[in-house]
């Protein structure tokens, strides 16, 4: 079942307020920075349009502009969610380009830079993820539309204190030097609560067991979620919206079991799960790479286990691995499922595990029993 974007979510006590992603902020400032420097005026409050066509409006909490240039600030407001960001003071300058250049980017003060491989953005490139990226070029796009201007923009993105608000993220370790990165994919942030997104898995199953559904699918994530979706032509119903929380829905259907459980993820959260970890969440469980390299070692490659002790990122394991046309995601599908099946502890529940690319491809899969994959 999965978790739809509302106001809050609700824990059973009370709700939890949802927020803006900084990657939302500085789309909202992009958009009022680029229409003052065409128009000599500041839109505020400012709408953008978020990916999945939400519409929120911002207020501005500084404004400025000179010759070519025009300054627009967000207080970023995550809402109930612990997020070392919520406060911060999201900046974004927007000056002239050159003709034919475009949407080029900066990492303004307090914003990072990418140094090493593995990640969404190249290294040498401002850690400015790939959908804030697209929001700010489709904001900008809309403004010259709307005025007659170019969209030929340089758009610089700063947050005060940006670098030691990094220092308590996991940027240092991969490789994201001077601070923060710009985030997110809805646009929304949705509040952290254990006790909440559990309940939400065991209704989800419930509603599946009650609808007379023999075959159900968590995700950690809507691309693999899609993933799982198409393989099997699963009803909506059948989609558990699971997040981190695998061991939470495997332990609810130790008691509560439907036939066939899908298990569809990234390649690091169904690493960290092959591992053994049940929680999938970043800070409760990390990719261990020695062991990654002791797989890759399984696989007929131990000379590539150096690198991957010294790998920055899962995914910039998975690179080298395709790279030597290792099938490291389908071993890593097939001791995912082993876990799986263990913590079921006999439960009758068959398991296949689907392991996708950030490109939403499976790269990975270790079928039900009786299957021919895996």
């Amino acid at each position: 079942m999965t978790r739809k974007h509302d106001e809050g979510v609700n824990n059973g006590e009370d709700t939890l307020r949802r927020g803006w992603t900084t990657g939302a902020c500085a789309t909202a400032c992009a958009k009022a920075a680029y229409a003052a420097l065409v128009t000599g005026s500041f839109p505020d409050p400012v709408v953008i349009t978020l990916p999945r066509g939400e519409q929120p409006a911002f207020a501005l909490a500084r404004q400025s502009k000179g010759e070519g240039w025009a300054m627009a600030a967000i207080v970023k407001d995550a809402g109930d969610d612990p997020d070392v960001t919520h406060g911060a003071l999201i900046v974004v300058t927007v000056r002239f380009g050159s003709a034919g250049s475009g949407v080029t980017f900066q990492a303004g003060p307090g914003v990072g830079t990418v140094t090493r491989p593995g990640l969404p953005i190249p290294p040498g490139e401002p850690a400015i993820n790939p959908v804030p990226r697209q929001m700010i070029r489709d904001v900008v796009a809309e403004v010259a539309t709307a005025f007659g201007a170019s969209g030929d923009v340089t758009v610089e993105i700063s947050v005060p204190h940006g670098e030691r608000l990094a220092a308590r993220t996991w940027n240092p370790r991969l490789g994201i030097v001077g601070g923060l990165s710009i985030l997110g994919t809805t646009g929304i942030v949705v509040p952290f609560s254990c006790s909440a997104w559990i309940h939400s898995i065991q209704r989800g199953v419930d509603v599946a067991r009650a609808g007379g559904l023999t075959h159900i699918a968590g995700a950690t994530g809507s691309t693999s979620e899609k993933v799982a979706q198409a393989l099997h032509a699963l009803p909506e119903m059948a989609l558990i919206d699971m997040g981190d929380f695998a061991g939470g829905l495997l332990k609810y259907l130790r008691k509560h079991p439907v036939p066939r459980l899908t298990l569809a993820g990234g390649f690091a959260k169904m690493t960290k799960l092959s591992q053994g970890f049940l929680d999938l969440h970043s800070g409760r469980s990390q990719v261990d790479f020695v062991w990654l390299a002791d797989r890759v070692a399984d696989l007929g490659a131990p000379d590539l286990t150096q690198g991957v002790r010294a790998a920055n990122t899962a995914n910039h394991v998975l690179t080298m691995a395709k790279e030597r046309a290792l099938p490291l995601a389908q071993r890593v599908a097939a001791l995912a499922r082993s876990v799986a099946l263990n913590t079921l502890d006999g439960a009758p529940v068959d398991v296949e595990v689907v392991v996708v690319d950030r490109q939403g491809m499976l790269i990975g899969r270790a079928g039900f029993e009786g299957d021919a994959v895996g």
